[in-house]
């Protein structure tokens, strides 16, 4: 079988028969793989002129629907993608990381960009800068889609989560995707695009596919383009350094493979709760994947005295592993994804070798339960120890893609840290230990040299993701060593692919650009209380200028009773003297209730609810006798989808309010959002 590529909306076979690939299994011929005879200028066009119109013609929200629905669609086909997946090695456990947790993180992208994001082609970003003195000139930020494409080279670990969890995030913001996954299973990320194309869902142009090598496809880019890369330090820092990418100044987030470690806390004692999630953490990020994860657990670095403690446990845990045919059942990890994956592996054991005892494993005479041993791509887990880890670089600089892992011996809190620095730069780490000081002390002293830092104890234990899981809504990357990139991470990661631009103009200028009433905008006003129009009537700058009312001393103890709030300021008139007030002052929630009795239309109409409150501040006190009034402006209308048939089609309008005294100054200021009906959907 020839693998394809989807180039230019149609499925293509390379010209050449190109590299073989093998089932990790039995060594059994799977596909061969080529991209000899694409045209990748023709790529790169048809995504820039077809798939990125179409995708910014989508709001966020449009974006996000169809993210949600590709979700479903793969989770209905989810079983095809398992069974593919088990060629490569993996466990039905280890799949489901790769597949569900791929799909789950589409979902979660969907679900934060139509959360956090307005129903709208661009974002706006912070609030307004005011650029002069009388308010006629401010600034503010912007946000806009790349007109490129982004190309996401992977690594053959996660062919399915991989591609996901970068696509996602590239699709919401509106630029499409080349996807090339790494040749060795490249089979089954070739399975799950052509379920996407398959589908409808995403316009044409909006994801293409590149089975092979990437040719010259680099060359083609600019620098309206992006590229990201999951895989080994030396080809990412190879793709980093390409001519063009320089040149143009293409944006290039590398994440690489890092020597990651777990520090076992000084004050933690073997038989505690502590130490038995340390020796099964270690563990599980030894044989989940067979150790083929760019976040497992390289260098487990333990307390000297616990050294031979930690070292039995994790022997008799590994004992209960059943290395194996994932087809069978028992077996708790699957083969490396291929022979040469087991050679280099092979090659950096004896490596390592140089500078660490080897304790466990690390010989080619081992027991299979299923598969085949020699066509097979089967290695045994295999532990290292290093007596004097600062007096080596081998162990913090070279890395066994499989399931190895090397002790390393610290005497004081302060050298545990040196040494997880000694790798250059990682992924993640982890800290196991019960004692929240002890854990400060190591987070605080770790943090520069790590993307992601998990602490792990009793409390958090049931529910803890574990070391070696990335989350959609926390950043995935690291410096140094680890690439210096950064993946996920929310919203952070769906701006990656849009242009920040600031903006200068006046007040009603900008309002008009960015669909948001800024301070000092005109204001528009009607005889028609705005709280009795439809959502599509309002209009943003449309203000109303409420009555005055003046606050009296009844009012402040009758919402001081109401409220249970007796504070001195309000009641003290001794000690509100004597106060940074220096007089009794209305208590701030009376004027935002105050406020909103003063605004409010009371009659039924297109007003369904009051949705929330933000950014809410006290600027000056009310005292007795002051004045106030209220200027309602809204700023802001978000078009939200409609759940069923059934409810009422609607938006959320957010209000600027201004409370001013007699003075003419502001004394809260604030933003409201309620629910408004839509008249269509």
């Amino acid at each position: 079988m020839k693998l394809q590529s989807y180039i230019n909306g149609q499925w293509v076979d390379g010209t050449d028969n190109g590299a073989e690939v093998f089932n990790a299994v039995n060594g059994e011929s799977i596909c061969t793989v080529s991209s000899s005879g694409i045209d990748f200028e023709d790529a790169v066009r048809y995504a820039r002129e077809t798939g990125g119109p179409a995708l910014r013609k989508m709001t966020f929200h449009e974006r996000a629907n169809a993210l949600k629905a590709l979700g479903k669609m793969l989770m209905e086909k989810k079983e095809e993608f398992y069974r593919v997946s088990a060629w490569t090695g993996a466990t039905r456990a280890d799949s489901w990381i790769d597949i569900e947790g791929g799909v789950s993180t589409m979902f979660t992208y969907s679900s934060l960009v139509r959360r956090e994001l307005p129903n709208e082609t661009f974002l706006v970003e912070d609030d307004a800068q005011r650029l002069s003195a009388q308010g006629t000139f401010i600034g503010r930020h912007i946000l806009v889609p790349k007109e490129g494409v982004a190309v996401h080279i992977n690594a053959f670990n996660f062919p399915c989560w991989g591609m996901l969890e970068k696509i996602a995030p590239s699709l919401a913001a509106g630029m499409p995707v080349i996807v090339k996954p790494a040749t060795a299973s490249s089979y089954l990320t070739e399975v799950m695009v052509k379920a996407i194309v398959a589908s409808g869902i995403l316009p044409p142009g909006a994801i293409q596919l590149i089975s092979g090598s990437v040719g010259d496809l680099l060359n083609r880019l600019n620098e309206q383009d992006v590229v990201t890369f999951t895989g080994s330090a030396s080809t990412g820092q190879k793709l980093r350094s390409h001519p063009n990418i320089v040149a143009n100044s293409i944006p290039f987030t590398m994440e690489a493979d890092s020597l990651n470690s777990s520090i076992l806390g000084a004050t933690v004692e073997p038989g505690s709760v502590e130490f038995d999630l340390y020796v099964k953490e270690v563990a599980r990020e030894m044989t989940v994947k067979a150790g083929q994860k760019c976040t497992a657990i390289r260098r487990a670095i333990i307390p000297r005295n616990r050294i031979e403690a930690v070292a039995e446990a994790l022997k008799a845990r590994l004992d209960k592993t059943t290395v194996g045919d994932p087809a069978v059942d028992g077996v708790r990890m699957g083969p490396l994804v291929g022979r040469s994956q087991v050679r280099d592996v092979w090659e950096k054991v004896d490596q390592l070798k140089q500078s660490c005892e080897l304790i466990y494993g690390g010989t080619e005479d081992f027991a299979i339960t299923g598969g085949d041993l020699e066509t097979g791509a089967f290695f045994p887990p295999t532990l290292l120890y290093t007596d004097q880890p600062t007096q080596t670089d081998i162990p913090h600089g070279v890395e066994a893609f499989g399931p190895v892992s090397t002790l390393m011996a610290y005497d004081d809190i302060d050298q545990a840290i040196a040494i997880a620095k000694l790798g250059k730069g990682s992924l993640v780490g982890s800290i196991v230990t019960g004692d929240n000081n002890e854990a400060r002390d190591l987070v605080l002293g770790c943090a520069s040299y790590h993307g992601r830092l998990l602490v792990l104890n009793a409390e958090c234990a049931k529910e803890s993701t574990g070391h070696g899981s990335p989350l959609p809504t926390l950043v995935h990357g690291g410096p140094g060593r680890a690439g210096g990139g950064e993946e996920l991470g929310g919203i952070r990661a769906v701006k990656h692919y849009m242009q920040r631009t600031a903006i200068q103009g006046s007040p009603t200028t900008l309002t008009a650009i960015t669909n948001e009433f800024n301070p000092g905008s005109e204001q528009i006003k009607h005889d028609v209380h705005p709280f009795r129009k439809y959502f599509e009537d309002l209009q943003i700058g449309e203000t109303l200028i409420t009555h005055r009312r003046t606050v009296t001393e009844a009012d402040i103890v009758n919402f001081g009773c109401l409220s249970g709030d007796h504070f001195y300021a309000h009641f003290d008139e001794i000690a509100a003297k004597d106060s940074l007030f220096g007089k009794r002052v209305a208590h701030g929630y009376f004027i935002i209730a105050a406020a909103a009795g003063m605004f409010v239309e009371p009659s039924p109409g297109p007003v369904l609810a009051n949705y929330g409150m933000e950014n809410l501040r006290f600027v000056e006190p009310v005292g007795i006798g002051d004045t106030i009034q209220v200027r309602l402006t809204c700023k802001q209308k978000i078009k939200k989808d409609r759940r069923s048939e059934e409810e009422q089609p609607n938006g959320v309008v957010v209000w600027d309010v201004e409370v001013r005294n007699q003075h003419d100054e502001p004394v809260a200021i604030y933003n409201i959002l309620t629910l408004v009906v839509r008249k269509e959907d």
